[in-house]
């Protein structure tokens, strides 16, 4: 499973990128609104600091199908081959879909909140699609549940687009999908540093250090 970045914080992003096998980068309208800047600045920071390799999911903002696909043009040659186009799972967006795939540009299908929204973005042509865990849960529905049901409808139809989990609010929820076998998480910041703390890790190293200290003091290997 593939471990992707939600945020637009440049700062967050090269902490991220420097200690953590992270994938790519994901961004929504309201992410980029609450960063205050330039939106290419923004974007294209984002891409330098990633590379082009990395993978950057950017949401279009048009309200038709073919302002979406204008969008969805120009989000990729300012910002890479890499770069992935979020379409929402609306009647424009399922119109647009395959559109944007034809142009040679590769779609997330986002704000998933029912299997069968998973399923038509699939037909329509979505490479990924991106169920909203803790909104579904904050809703009394079952966000895991919900992914769940979108693994067995594509294995059980053979469907190749892959699930891109999002909208977390504990380590909990991001195990479960993992455990389903969502092909990726987007998680905040916040939420990432959660997925490696433990407490007894570091009281693991804790104890380690303490020993080795008592024999050799503060030298590395490298040192002796």
């Amino acid at each position: 499973m593939l471990v992707m970045l939600d945020t637009a914080d440049h700062q967050s992003i090269r902490d991220g990128f420097e200690y953590f096998p992270l994938a790519g980068v994901t961004t929504n309208p309201s992410i980029v609104a609450k960063a205050k800047s330039d939106f290419w600045a923004l974007q294209e920071g984002i891409r330098t600091i990633i590379g082009q390799e990395s993978l950057l999911f950017v949401q279009v903002v048009g309200q038709t199908a073919e302002e979406m696909v204008a969008d969805a043009k120009v989000l990729q040659a300012r910002l890479g081959n890499t770069t992935f186009v979020k379409v929402p799972v609306t009647k424009e967006g399922l119109k647009a879909m395959p559109m944007i795939k034809k142009a040679g540009i590769g779609v997330l299908a986002t704000a998933v909140f029912t299997p069968m929204q998973a399923l038509l973005a699939a037909r329509a042509g979505a490479d990924w699609v991106a169920p909203y865990v803790n909104r579904i849960d904050n809703i009394t529905g079952d966000g895991v549940g919900v992914i769940a049901a979108i693994r067995d409808i594509f294995d059980q139809g053979g469907i190749d687009t892959k699930i891109v989990a999002a909208s977390f609010k504990n380590a909990q929820q991001v195990l479960e999908c993992a455990k389903l076998g969502a092909e990726a998480v987007t998680v905040p910041a916040d939420i990432l540093e959660k997925l490696l703390e433990h407490l007894m890790t570091d009281w693991s190293m804790d104890q380690f250090n303490k020993d080795w200290e008592s024999q050799y003091g503060k030298k590395t290997i490298a040192d002796l």
